[in-house]
């Protein structure tokens, strides 16, 4: 009992943590932030989504961190931007098991992949899933303010376009979709170092 009293508290201490991570108050100016560790937060803040539930297996999260830099950023924006590619990549994964069974999805299970890394004086976050993927005309419409693919009261439209303008206008970086229907969805997001 004890033991998994210490466990539980040590679950709620990293909670706590990693909400304080995401949530930092943002100053007037950017300051130098740890990606790596702005990524580690949203994943734990969302770990209750990507568990097991009846319908489908757990979904798996693989990083491949590179030895970056810590970035000039506005924290919060930043972890806004990873909350909602992360959030919209459970919601395909969660939609391309709709009528799969347990045991092939668990043969081929739903992974997302994020990767960093530097290249040419830029950090670049790669972060993927193996879902449904978008066809062109969706891909197209994405970044769009109001644009949504999810049902009434499930999405607003907004996440994606947000996530561009604190990415392009906040960061001066660049944010890029790459899907293809059956074969899942990359988002990349390049900032300046």
């Amino acid at each position: 009992m004890i033991e998994s009293m210490t466990m539980a508290c040590d679950r709620i201490n990293n909670i706590s943590n990693s909400l304080r991570v995401f949530s930092r108050a943002d100053r007037d100016c950017k300051q130098p932030f740890s990606l790596h560790e702005g990524i580690d937060s949203t994943i734990l803040i969302l770990k209750h989504r990507l568990k097991a539930n009846e319908k489908r297996p757990e979904i798996e999260v693989i990083t491949e961190y590179g030895n970056i830099p810590q970035v000039e950023c506005f924290f919060g924006p930043i972890n806004q931007v990873f909350m909602n590619i992360l959030a919209n990549a459970i919601d395909a994964l969660d939609e391309s098991s709709v009528g799969r069974k347990f045991a092939e999805i668990k043969a081929n299970p739903n992974q997302i992949r994020i990767t960093t890394f530097v290249a040419e004086k830029q950090v670049k976050i790669i972060i993927a899933d193996n879902g449904i993927g978008m066809s062109k005309e969706v891909k197209e419409c994405i970044f769009d303010h109001f644009f949504t693919t999810k049902g009434v009261k499930k999405g607003t439209g907004l996440g994606l376009a947000i996530a561009k303008q604190i990415i392009v206008d906040k960061h001066n970086g660049q944010l890029d979709c790459f899907s293809m229907l059956g074969e899942g969805t990359k988002f990349v997001i390049t900032l300046p170092i």
